[in-house]
């Protein structure tokens, strides 16, 4: 019988939400509840499995969009304040369900989690991608890019420079924030056309 491997690949993809001009965007929220309910929790499975010594080995990309977001200091003030009303929040239920035993676990847990992820994102500097970093360095985390905008490349067929330069522009962030070039790209929606080699092998 032939054996195969088996390769766990986490794609993570956010579109770029940043909006300055305004004061509260409700799309900025897709971040803060990535970063609440996927980013961090995965962060602390990676920080468990390395305290108790188990080995593990897990390729995930990060793309451009999300590495620039997560590394924004306006977007990290959002959602260090966005996390701080959830653990008021939070607390107010407490209060609210004192007389009501199961919600009021309910209450509990979530204001420790809240309070858990705020811990975790100050632990590294407000900025996840130095958490993800830190793993790729121990060698226990790959860390792949993808296009600079998440650009479908058979509706770029017409235009063979644009991919070219989502796919420099990918690396180019990639090597700026992790210290070398990636070692795979995930293709955007895994849209593919004859002759994209070409430009993945230019780009490395």
């Amino acid at each position: 019988m032939n054996k195969g491997y088996l390769c766990l690949v986490l794609h993570t993809h956010l579109p770029y939400v940043r909006h300055p001009e305004f004061e509260d965007f409700l799309e900025e929220d897709w971040l803060y509840e990535a970063i609440t309910e996927t980013y961090i929790p995965l962060i602390e499975v990676f920080e468990n499995l390395a305290r108790d010594k188990v080995d593990f080995r897990l390729t995930m990309s990060l793309t451009p969009t999300l590495i620039s977001m997560l590394s924004d200091g306006l977007l990290q003030e959002r959602y260090l304040a966005h996390i701080e009303k959830l653990i008021e929040l939070a607390g107010r239920e407490i209060e609210r369900t004192s007389l009501e035993p199961e919600f009021n676990r309910l209450a509990r847990m979530y204001r420790e989690r809240f309070s858990r992820c705020r811990d975790i994102f100050h632990q590294y500097n407000r900025n996840l991608t130095l958490a993800f970093k830190k793993f790729q360095d121990l060698g226990k985390l790959e860390i792949i890019t993808c296009a600079a905008t998440h650009s479908y490349f058979p509706l770029m067929e017409v235009a063979k420079s644009s991919i070219r330069a989502q796919l420099k522009c990918a690396v180019s962030q990639y090597e700026r924030v992790f210290g070398r070039a990636p070692r795979g790209i995930w293709l955007p929606e895994c849209g593919y056309n004859p002759g994209d080699d070409q430009f993945l092998k230019e780009a490395g």
